[in-house]
């Protein structure tokens, strides 16, 4: 099988635009303040003590800034990605990188993959990221002020409680 050299450049110019990606103000400034507002649940998840009481007026609050960061997270984020990719990137489905119509690699493939495509799964891929994230930061706010206690528990006559 002979690799034509048209697939390399496409290639090239998918990954090259998965990392332009990164240079455009909107959806980087979007991702950004999705992951400051995630950290500052862990740094008040950091202070805030286990028992402390909540008054209701907190818990809108707090119920409020975690739907808001849900929404950025799950709706602009996303959506500054595709308009981006599909706009300035050119990645749309009718530049088509393998399969049949394409003029490179895998002209035999059976499915169409397109630079469409690959613009879909980088927004899957983010998709995964808030979920992994959101998932983490639930995590760390129920297990604030556990301590793992390295202490052995010992018998009556103070030697540690080992099993075998």
């Amino acid at each position: 099988m002979i690799i034509a050299g048209a697939f390399f450049a496409d290639l090239k110019h998918v990954l090259g635009s998965i990392v332009q990606g990164f240079q455009n103000m909107a959806f980087t400034g979007s991702l950004l303040l999705s992951f400051a507002m995630m950290g500052s649940i862990y740094w008040y998840s950091l202070r805030r003590p286990v028992g402390a009481a909540l008054t209701w007026g907190q818990a809108m609050a707090s119920a409020m800034y975690v739907t808001f960061i849900l929404v950025w997270f799950f709706g602009v984020v996303p959506d500054r990605w595709l308009n981006y990719a599909q706009g300035s990137l050119a990645m749309r489905s009718d530049a088509i990188l393998a399969g049949p119509g394409s003029t490179g690699w895998l002209k035999s493939l059976p499915i169409v993959i397109s630079k469409g495509t690959i613009a879909d799964l980088v927004t899957l891929g983010l998709y995964g990221l808030g979920v992994t994230l959101s998932v983490a930061m639930w995590a760390v706010w129920q297990g604030r002020g556990k301590k793992v206690s390295d202490e052995v528990e010992t018998s009556a006559y103070g030697r540690p409680l080992v099993k075998a």
